[in-house]
């Protein structure tokens, strides 16, 4: 029996009988074991890791973390502005940012959205120290301006900010137009410049503008009065239309679109038309713009053409209270009086002419200082025995009426001066009155 026991027993004797040298050779061997070994990774909220792909679902991403951890990544927090998850293959290393430290499976919660905003910040931060540009696509509009979201960072554009020729020029700042026109360019690329950036609030404000300064500065640098330009309208006004070019933009005045009258812009060129402009005033960024300079005046020869005297035909294109323009040509009117209508009175043009009327006149006067050519109607036509009666009757009553009005503002005065004595009338009584006092003394 005692033989059994020890029997028993005497394999479990190393166990208990350890010598120091033993135990000392196990540690050593335990360190070893643990140098050789994976670190051992606590990760916290807020921090960035790496991993290794080594799961990719239609919507979950497994990252192994040094061999000794696996994340997840799931959801929202798989898409980012640069497309991460889109392109990833088993194998491929990348960054993410710690959300929890672990869910309900044991597993270190990650974000590759938010690892990304980090590196957005990280590069807002180099664009801003280094000027540098970025591009944005905006994904909504508003009165204000466009915006985008990047990777949870609000990113805005003002209208202010927007270059020349993507400025939303409307009449009497109608805000649904604006929003009309700013909306054309969601999806649209935009090179920017970060001008504003609040990282508390998560938000930043870029221009277009900015972005183009350096373009703008060489494109003045260069300009001077009399260059002839190729450019894009930009803009519609009442009182003109914008073109913009080399980064710049001007004002094409209304009086300096065409030589004749114009009186609507949108007559001549719509937003978006391709116009050769000259510049004809520089003032810091303020260009003034001409395109009818680039063309011959026709006043320079119009005395030659219109001679007076001679029988012209025209178009009906305007009225006034002084009377109708007739238009003899491209950028060239003429102005019938009330008076030259017809050999009856006229009030107004319209009782004896329509707008788009072809009809004969006859130059009676030309002023090519005021540009300005006079017309007549009724020298070409003729007068009959009875309106020439009328005529003349109308003439002498007139005169009659001029000469009585005349005759009564003279009566009038002889009368005034009648009632009035004269100063030395006046004073003959007294001075004899003063001399006898005088004498009686």
């Amino acid at each position: 029996m005692q033989e059994d026991i020890g029997t028993l027993f005497l394999p479990l004797a190393p166990l208990f009988c350890m010598t120091p040298r033993s135990i000392k050779k196990t540690s050593a061997v335990m360190d070893e074991l643990l140098k050789s070994g994976p670190q051992i990774l606590r990760v916290r909220p807020g921090e960035l890791v790496t991993g290794t792909v080594v799961f990719r679902g239609k919507n979950k991403l497994l990252l192994d973390l040094n061999g000794v951890s696996t994340g997840i990544v799931s959801g929202r927090e798989l898409r980012d502005s640069f497309h991460t998850f889109r392109d990833l293959k088993l194998g491929d290393e990348i960054s993410a940012l710690v959300l929890e430290e672990e869910n309900d499976e044991g597993m270190p919660v990650l974000s590759l959205r938010m690892a990304s905003q980090q590196k957005a910040w990280d590069k807002f931060h180099k664009l801003i120290a280094g000027e540098g540009t970025m591009k944005f696509t905006p994904t909504e509009a508003n009165k204000g301006g466009l915006l985008a979201n990047i990777d949870g960072i609000r990113t805005f554009l003002p209208v202010s900010q927007l270059a020349p020729v993507n400025y939303p020029r409307v009449n009497n700042s109608d805000s649904t137009e604006i929003i009309s026109r700013l909306q054309k360019f969601i999806g649209h690329t935009f090179t920017v410049k970060i001008i504003t950036m609040d990282e508390d609030a998560g938000k930043i404000v870029v221009s277009e503008r900015e972005a183009m300064s350096e373009e703008r500065a060489k494109s003045l640098e260069h300009l001077k009065i009399g260059d002839v330009k190729d450019g894009l309208v930009s803009g519609l006004v009442k009182f003109g239309l914008f073109v913009a070019f080399d980064g710049l933009e001007g004002l094409v005045h209304i009086s300096e679109i065409a030589w004749g009258h114009v009186k609507n812009p949108n007559e001549f060129a719509q937003v978006g038309d391709r116009v050769t402009v000259k510049v004809i005033g520089i003032d810091g960024e303020k260009l003034s713009l001409s395109i009818k300079q680039l063309t011959k005046d026709p006043w320079e020869e119009v005395a030659e053409r219109y001679p007076v005297g001679k029988k012209v035909s025209g178009t009906v294109v305007r009225f006034t209270d002084y009377g109708a323009f007739l238009k003899l040509e491209k950028d060239l009117s003429g102005l019938v009086h009330l008076s030259e209508l017809a050999h009856h009175k006229v009030t107004d043009p319209a009782e004896v002419l329509t707008i788009g009327q072809k009809i004969d006149a006859q130059v009676i006067n030309i002023d090519i200082d005021e540009r300005r050519i006079g017309l007549s109607v009724k020298a070409l036509k003729p007068i009959d025995k009875e309106t020439m009666e009328r005529l003349k009757r109308e003439r002498e009553e007139e005169e009659a009426a001029a000469k009585g009005s005349k005759g009564s503002e003279e009566s009038e005065e002889t009368a005034d001066t009648a009632e009035e004595p004269s100063e030395s009338e006046e004073a003959k009584p007294k001075k004899k009155a003063a001399a006898k006092a005088k004498k009686g003394k």
